[in-house]
């Protein structure tokens, strides 16, 4: 079954690149199948840090605070790191919709200097910050020294997250959502497997009356950190090979050609990449700016918040899933010259999202007490978190429809407007209300901001997806 519908998304999407007609019927099925695989990829990247998160809570309320203090600032260079992919792998998007592989495969071999050039360069900055780091955000003594140990193991790692983002992009772009889904579940099982050895001390069981010794290090949150660094190198190196060897439009073997950068893809890379690479600096760094205003809530705050956080993006994920094939779609029917599926998968994209997260925002609703529970022991926590889980449940259509029509830009090539929106929207909107919240309502507060702005944010991108000019070149 899985072959067979892979095989006619296939033909689906050489029907774009011919130019021959879609009913409506073909487009929702190669949007659906697009969607499916990357949602899971999604939620599988989501659920390594909820493993992560469950495992340390079990340690208790510092422990998941020193992670929850540094997370923002790892989703700032993992936001560089996945700006960087995204120059290169809509180029080849482009390039496959307009039948030109040969240029694909060089822009992807310029990609891949330049992802590693730049992912090691910020993996050297965030090693340098490391120590540092923590007490810059606020972070009392009992938390600064397992936060810093955890980001700088984390930082370490990021070539392998960057190779593992820009491979993903590139077999995505080809049409290929599988791969990039199956390889990613395996991460998450990879990180179960290297957390369970890594952050626990050994332990003796008795199953069935037979003991088991299961071996442990006993690092604590440094066991999470290079748990998941472990769990990214093996997934990083399989999806190099398959991009590298078994891709049928972009495998490099055999295939002689030049990994020199040009000045021409570079540009390109630029125009595509340096917006969205602005955009996640100040879009983290507006997170970062609400850690500092979190973090003097004390601890029980910044663990709730974590929580609130990872558990939230079980609900957005998805989301982000249908954003990658909104991307696609879009940037192989551009590179086709297809403006007219560009705005018809443009709306059936957006709708799906809307549809999905709607229903993710009342699963959240009603399942709070019991996805928190399994994260932390600690009362006070799981109570924080609920409620302010709860506030944020009602932005969930709103925030697809952002993360959506965001997809929908970045796959015609356009990141500059909707960077500037985001950062309308985050700089002057939430932190100015959270801000004023938080010394009155504490951590809800800052929640309460968080549903405004996203709720904002989703009707601003709605309205330059219906009015805005882009798509265009």
């Amino acid at each position: 079954m899985a072959i067979a519908s892979k095989k006619e998304t296939n033909r689906l999407l050489s029907l774009i690149k011919e130019g021959r007609p879609m009913t409506l019927g073909q487009q929702l099925y190669l949007a659906v199948q697009l969607s499916l695989p990357s949602i899971m990829a999604q939620l599988s990247s989501i659920a390594m840090q909820y493993i992560d998160a469950s495992m340390v809570g079990s340690l208790g309320a510092r422990a998941s605070a020193s992670i929850g203090l540094v997370s923002t600032t790892t989703w700032l260079f993992m936001g560089l790191s996945s700006a960087t992919a995204a120059g290169f792998s809509v180029q080849v998007a482009h390039l496959l919709g307009a039948r030109d592989e040969m240029q694909a495969r060089n822009v992807l071999r310029q990609g891949l200097v330049a992802a590693l050039f730049v992912s090691l360069v910020l993996a050297s900055a965030g090693c340098a910050i490391s120590g540092a780091l923590p007490r810059w955000l606020g972070g009392g003594e009992d938390i600064n020294s397992d936060a810093s140990a955890y980001f700088f193991i984390f930082i370490a790692s990021l070539p392998a997250l960057q190779m593992n983002m820009l491979a993903s992009g590139m077999l995505r772009s080809s049409g290929n959502m599988y791969v990039p889904s199956m390889l990613n579940v395996l991460m998450c099982v990879l990180d179960v497997v290297f957390n369970t050895f890594l952050i626990f001390p050994t332990a003796h069981y008795d199953v069935l009356g037979v003991g088991i010794t299961l071996p442990g290090a006993g690092l604590g949150v440094t066991g999470a950190a290079l748990g998941t660094a472990l769990a990214a190198a093996v997934t990083a190196l399989l999806m190099l090979y398959f991009l590298c060897f078994r891709s049928p439009e972009l495998h490099l073997w055999g295939r002689p050609g030049s990994f020199r950068p040009t000045a021409d893809c570079l540009r390109k890379a630029l125009r595509i990449g340096v917006p969205m690479g602005v955009e996640r600096i100040a879009m983290c760094g507006a997170q970062i700016a609400s850690t500092v205003i979190v973090a003097p809530l004390g601890t029980v705050a910044i663990a709730a918040n974590a929580f609130g956080i990872t558990t939230e993006s079980l609900c957005y994920m998805p989301g982000y899933g249908v954003a990658d094939a909104a991307t696609t779609l879009i940037g192989q029917s551009m590179g086709a010259g297809r403006r007219d599926l560009m705005r018809r998968f443009a709306h059936i994209t957006v709708l799906m999202g809307v549809g999905v997260m709607t229903v993710m925002g009342v699963l959240m609703y009603v399942g709070a007490p019991w996805v928190i529970g399994l994260m932390t022991p600690d009362a006070d926590v799981l109570r924080l978190a609920v409620e302010v889980l709860r506030i944020e449940a009602f932005a969930e259509p709103l925030y697809a429809a952002s993360i959506v029509c965001y997809g929908v830009f970045v796959g015609a090539g356009d990141t500059l407007g909707p960077c500037l929106m985001n950062l309308v929207s985050m700089w002057v909107v939430r932190l100015s209300l959270a801000a004023h919240l938080a010394p009155v309502m504490g951590l809800r507060g800052v929640w309460t901001a968080m549903c405004a702005e996203l709720c904002f944010r989703g009707i601003i991108f709605l309205a330059r997806l219906r009015w805005g000019r882009w798509g265009r070149r």
